[in-house]
């Protein structure tokens, strides 16, 4: 449950938490994003745990990046959102297929760390699969709790209309300092522009 709450997840997600007007919507944002989070992470750590081999650095690395510059385009659809007073988005497919995706993403950038972690930890493949699935079952709840208490605010927030547009271009603002940041730490800390 602790890697739901993760700075880059969680301000993945406020960016389309922002935008939900019910409680139950801010919370299957978190749902779907634990999904998608789970599905990738299963689908690569059992292919690269059934092929006995390890995600490249660089790759590793790479993956890390593309979760970076996802950060700073969610944060710039939040403000254009808030700019333009259209933070209050009902498209509830929409916003599930969004939470999906980015979660997939997160998932690929996760699959180094989750993979090394799994070949370390347990002995057959069928214990990788099930470490796998408990880790994402605990990401999905984490995120379930973490994205129901975020919207808390941003619902309570919707209630007076001129909050919206601050709140989404807030929420954006964050995501475009943090992705900076991580394509930095990513590219230069790390080695990848190297």
């Amino acid at each position: 449950m602790k890697h739901a709450t993760e700075p880059d997840h969680v301000i993945a997600v406020s960016t389309i938490a922002s935008r939900t007007k019910t409680l139950k919507k801010s919370s299957l944002t978190g749902v779907y994003w634990g999904i998608g989070h789970t599905a990738t992470l299963l689908l690569i750590g059992m292919i690269v745990i059934g092929l006995k081999t390890a995600i490249p650095e660089k790759v590793s690395l790479t993956l890390e990046l593309f979760v970076g510059i996802m950060l700073v385009i969610l944060g710039i659809l939040s403000l254009r959102d808030g700019r333009h007073k259209l933070a209050r988005n009902d498209e509830t497919e929409y916003t599930n297929i969004k939470s999906l995706i980015i979660g997939f993403i997160h998932g690929l950038a996760g699959s180094a760390a989750m993979v090394l972690l799994t070949m370390t930890t347990v002995e057959s493949y069928f214990q990788a699969f099930l470490y796998i699935c408990i880790f994402g079952v605990g990401t999905i709840i984490g995120m379930f709790c973490f994205t129901t208490i975020l919207g808390l605010p941003f619902i309570l927030g919707s209630k007076v209309k001129k909050y919206v547009p601050f709140i989404c271009s807030l929420a954006g603002a964050i995501s475009i300092l943090y992705g900076t940041f991580y394509i930095y730490e990513i590219g230069y800390k790390d080695g990848l522009f190297i």
